[in-house]
């Protein structure tokens, strides 16, 4: 009996330290090349494919999107805001994670594709978050699933804000949008030469 408890004891243990070593997620030595990532991460690539083919997405667009959004960091979230230079007062949003899905938004994710338990700091999650949220652009306001620039204007507006072009005032979006539209450009490059590479070790 005791040492059934024991060997139940050390299984749980184990359990443990391998959850606690798989959900801390460092951020990739080389963000800026696809092929470094997706070499150091194997677990990404599988991933992201998995999303590309679920969503029917190229790949290379949400991850273009996530390194705007998160620089690939797991727990990456707005800055605190104070009052007085230093009462702190709350965050600008509730935007946390990869994706830097938002309370509501990541909800609405989770009811419609009955992942009750993902989260915003597991990169499969968040993945896969953004395939959808691409998915639902291209039905809702028809863009395509290839166009990055567009693409991202819709993720950070909203649908609705996006069809009344909000983000035709805002300069400072504008160009962020088009640094996704070339990271996703670059990616793409970058992929098309290591494509065969990654898929021969998985």
């Amino acid at each position: 009996m005791k040492r059934n408890l024991l060997e139940v004891s050390l299984i749980g243990i184990l359990v443990l330290l391998t959850w606690l070593l798989l959900s801390d997620e460092p951020q990739p030595r080389n963000t800026q090349n696809i092929c470094e990532i997706f070499k150091e991460k194997p677990h990404w690539y599988r991933a992201a494919k998995s999303a590309s083919a679920k969503w029917n997405i190229p790949l290379t667009v949400p991850m273009a999107m996530m390194f705007q959004e998160s620089s690939f960091r797991q727990d990456a979230q707005p800055p605190m805001q104070t009052f007085l230079g230093f009462i702190p007062i709350g965050r600008a949003s509730s935007a946390y994670g990869f994706s830097q899905a938002l309370d509501f938004t990541w909800d609405d994710y989770k009811k419609e594709t009955n992942s009750i338990f993902a989260s915003r700091s597991s990169f499969a999650d968040s993945i896969d978050f953004m395939g959808w949220f691409i998915h639902k652009t291209h039905n809702i306001n028809k863009v395509s699933k290839y166009n990055a620039q567009h693409q991202y204007l819709n993720y950070h507006e909203g649908w609705g804000d996006y069809k009344r072009k909000s983000y035709r005032h805002k300069a400072w979006l504008l160009r962020a949008a088009k640094k996704v539209k070339r990271r996703a450009n670059l990616y793409s490059r970058q992929y098309k030469r290591c494509k065969t590479e990654l898929n021969q070790k998985l």
